[in-house]
């Protein structure tokens, strides 16, 4: 009866220990002003941005080309969709060797030619990078050095161990339950997670880095390189549509539907080998 009542002792004083109860403190002096600051600087970097932004030229036909690269990519990546007939337009709009978009000469210069004909694309990247880098590792050391190893909240569902580096970066600490979040990762949550405030409270975002650096690349981009690439792995692919299971099904389904079957008996008959 002791042992017994001494290991249902022992177990409840784990359960305990499992549960962390945090001190409204640091709520009030860490979570807060965390969130807060990381506010306010979005907001300093979208004014601070808009003064910054230069009415610059479009270069049409280079945004063009950039495009039809980033659509050829999505074609091969996604190419499993698609019907065996629409695929192979999409690859005669490209590849063919007289009419083919990837068949014609780029009209783009490359990155090194157009920083030598226009100094001021280099300036603006270099602004835009300046804008971007500069608050968030001033942020991150401030974070970094004032509330560096604080638990400030807990994730309401389980998690594996595998989210233990994201959600608990600055505790060295194993036998702390993997869905307590630390302030430094709290700080990583809000700069990817606070875009969608931004555009809310904000307008027009300027603040969407990944979208900044996905044009930076595509501005970037040496298109005739590119075209070649592009070119040829469309040539090279062996098209495999993957959605011919679900046509099947759909069909037997439909048609179990038809016959006067139950939506559970025409589901199970069309999901049946």
């Amino acid at each position: 009866g002791k042992l017994g009542g001494i290991s249902q002792g022992a177990q409840g004083r784990a359960a305990a220990m499992e549960t962390l109860r945090l001190d409204g403190d640091i709520r009030n002096w860490v979570l807060i002003p965390i969130t807060v600051a990381m506010f306010l600087v979005g907001v300093l970097r979208h004014n601070f941005a808009k003064l910054l932004r230069s009415d610059a030229k479009v270069d049409l036909k280079a945004l063009r080309e950039a495009q039809a690269v980033i659509r050829a990519e999505r074609i091969r990546n996604n190419a499993g969709y698609m019907q065996g007939a629409g695929f192979r337009q999409r690859r005669f709009f490209f590849c063919d060797k007289t009419t083919g978009v990837f068949s014609q000469k780029t009209k783009k210069l490359n990155p090194q030619q157009q920083m030598m004909s226009d100094p001021s694309m280099m300036t603006d990247m270099l602004k835009k990078n300046l804008n971007m880098i500069v608050p968030q590792m001033l942020t991150a050391a401030w974070v970094n050095f004032f509330f560096t190893g604080f638990v400030v909240g807990k994730v309401p569902f389980p998690l594996t161990q595998r989210f233990r580096g994201m959600l608990q970066r600055g505790i060295e600490l194993q036998s702390l339950d993997v869905t307590y979040i630390s302030s430094l990762s709290w700080y990583f949550l809000n700069f990817f997670g606070l875009r969608g405030v931004f555009s809310l409270c904000l307008g027009q975002n300027e603040l969407d880095d990944a979208q900044a650096m996905q044009q930076q690349m595509a501005m970037g981009m040496d298109t005739g390189r590119a075209f070649v690439a592009v070119k040829e792995n469309l040539d090279m692919m062996q098209h495999d549509f993957m959605l011919h299971v679900a046509e099947q099904r759909a069909e037997r389904l439909l048609r179990r539907l038809v016959s006067g079957d139950s939506t559970d008996q025409a589901r199970a008959f069309a999901t049946a080998e």
